[in-house]
């Protein structure tokens, strides 16, 4: 059976001194390396006690080790539990709680959790130095490679198990974006792209600073960090290009994949006026990573005159071997590397709708299909907002409103049955936008310095703290 540890091998194999892993501190790994970590830890671990099923919670510092100890895991057949990083230790204990691990694994300071988490108390602990030997893979495609968490941003995370066919389909469905015969230095910001670089021979840099913490990266700290690098292609949320916008692209990047979050025609503009990288827009969701993509080339002029004028955000056409549908405005998707269930059945049947053989996902976006099969965003279901007698998506709205001079954040939101706009820039244009809005049908629009936004990849609008803040 192909699995990633199994790519993995063979692209250490092929590309021994090649570098891996770039962590946050500038420290290479060689694929070789890595791979040899990986090895001591799987045999360190056996002799733990670690086996096939066993569940291991993860903890660790985002640096080489962190994939190590991923290949390691799945080396012995065990399923690694990944927390919601977003909800820092609370994350944690929650992944502890749902999940009942029989090990932690982790490495520098957090090995202090496991101490002071009660969660964790008499939990076997996994670190410390790579033993010797290299067990023989033992995990089958239908086992449970991981089981990871949704953000949580509508109440307590999902856990999401995963099993190894789950993440080759996946990385069969991204790996067609991200192929080059020709090295590549990609910053990553995301982990499966990370995976899916380990699988394929290139090299990841990995963040210097916490994503949890984007608001105190400024850009040019950004910018340095590629160009020290030589990044040559980034992997990046939308609020990373937009301190790239502002701070201008390093001299090596030949392109950029950005997603996480909506990527609005104007965050494009501003990327393609400085010239010379690609430009590809993912869409997806946790349970169903990727779902379209867009290159930049690809949006027509009468595109951007359509998503200005409110006819949604165009994300490209479907990935091939996804089944796509629309349903009272909500997008739906079934495929092989669409997640069948979560852990607890019970959370099934809000998301999952069961067509025969066919197992159908509710992703909770509303969206449309043009004439040409492509998928357009309109915004989040239910999030639609009475104006002038008619129903209006965020996005509708949002992608005019960040065309308007001054404005740099947009989010449309109702309180109670009142339209609000609220906008984000220079105070000293506030007249104007309420002339706008006026023409749009909004009479209520609230100016404010920085609009919240998401934990996980301060990409999307924190529409619930802004309904408080109205």
């Amino acid at each position: 059976m192909t699995t990633l540890p199994a790519h993995f091998a063979a692209a250490a194999r092929r590309f021994p001194d090649r570098i891996a892993i770039v962590d946050g501190r500038g420290r290479d790994t060689s694929f070789a390396d890595l791979k040899a970590r990986a090895d001591g830890f799987a045999a360190r671990w056996q002799a733990q006690g670690i086996g096939p099923g066993d569940r291991v919670l993860v903890a660790r510092p985002v640096d080489a080790d962190l994939y190590a100890s991923l290949a390691a895991l799945w080396t012995l057949g065990a399923v690694a539990v990944l927390p919601e990083p977003a909800m820092g230790l609370a994350g944690l204990r929650h992944a502890a709680r749902v999940t009942r691990p029989k090990a932690f694994c982790t490495g520098g300071w957090y090995r202090a959790l496991g101490l002071l988490l009660p969660e964790l108390w008499g939990v076997t602990t996994l670190g410390g130095q790579p033993g010797h030997g290299a067990p023989a893979p033992v995990a089958q495609a239908g086992d449970t490679a991981l089981i990871s968490f949704t953000s949580g941003s509508t109440g307590q995370p999902k856990a999401i198990p995963r099993s190894h066919a789950f993440l080759m389909a996946q990385h069969d469905a991204v790996a067609p974006l991200l192929h080059s015969d020709a090295p590549q230095r990609d910053l990553v910001a995301f982990p499966v792209f990370t995976l899916i670089n380990l699988a394929a021979g290139q090299t990841s840099v990995l963040p210097n600073w916490k994503m949890s913490r984007l608001a105190a990266l400024t850009p040019q700290q950004l910018r340095d960090w590629m160009t020290r690098q030589r990044v040559t292609r980034a992997l990046i949320p939308p609020a990373l290009c937009d301190k790239l916008a502002e701070a201008g692209l390093p001299p090596d990047l030949r392109h950029i994949f950005t997603g996480g979050g909506p990527v609005f025609p104007d965050l494009l503009a501003r990327l393609q006026r400085m010239g010379h990288a690609g430009i590809t827009c993912v869409y997806g969701s946790t349970e169903a990573e990727p779902i379209a993509h867009l290159d930049v080339r690809d949006i027509a002029d009468a595109d951007r005159a359509a998503m200005i004028r409110g006819e949604g955000l165009l994300v490209g056409p479907p990935v091939p071997g996804l089944q796509l549908r629309i349903r009272d405005d909500e997008i739906q998707v079934a495929g092989d590397h669409v997640n069948p269930g979560y852990l607890d059945p019970a959370h099934d049947a809000e998301n999952k709708l069961p067509q025969g053989s066919t197992i159908w996902h509710r992703t909770g976006d509303a969206g449309r299909l043009d004439d040409r099969g492509r998928l357009w965003l309109l915004g989040r279901i239910g999030s639609d907002v009475a104006i002038g007698g008619a129903r209006r998506f965020p996005f509708q709205v949002e992608i005019a409103a960040r065309q308007w001079p001054g404005v740099t954040q947009a989010a449309l939101v109702a309180k109670g049955t009142t339209p609000v706009l609220a906008l984000a820039g220079d105070a000293a244009r506030l007249p104007a936008w309420r002339a706008a809005a006026a023409g749009l049908g909004i009479a209520n629009v609230r100016h404010f310095d920085r609009l919240p936004m998401d934990r996980r990849h301060g990409s999307k609008i924190d529409r619930q703290t802004l309904r408080g803040m109205l």
